[in-house]
């Protein structure tokens, strides 16, 4: 299962739930959108937002830090 968390160094929910990812073994890609506008773009385009996190678990994209829809999913 591919793992992607589209984030900013400065958020602190972005880091929460890379902390969260970790602490549950999960490997995921970081996409850091502050230095990246392409990047930046993919993520609205996905989330049809500017806020992070966002974070995409195979087809399901998920924005902000919640937890209860990161463990359904990969489970």
């Amino acid at each position: 299962m591919q793992v992607k968390v589209y984030s900013t160094p400065t958020c602190p929910y972005c880091r929460m739930t890379k902390e969260y990812l970790s602490a549950k073994g999960i490997t995921y890609e970081n996409i850091d959108v502050s230095s990246d506008p392409v990047m930046a773009e993919e993520m609205v385009n996905i989330s049809g937002q500017m806020g992070v996190p966002v974070v995409v678990i195979g087809e399901t994209v998920i924005v902000g830090f919640d937890k209860q829809r990161i463990d359904s999913l990969i489970k």
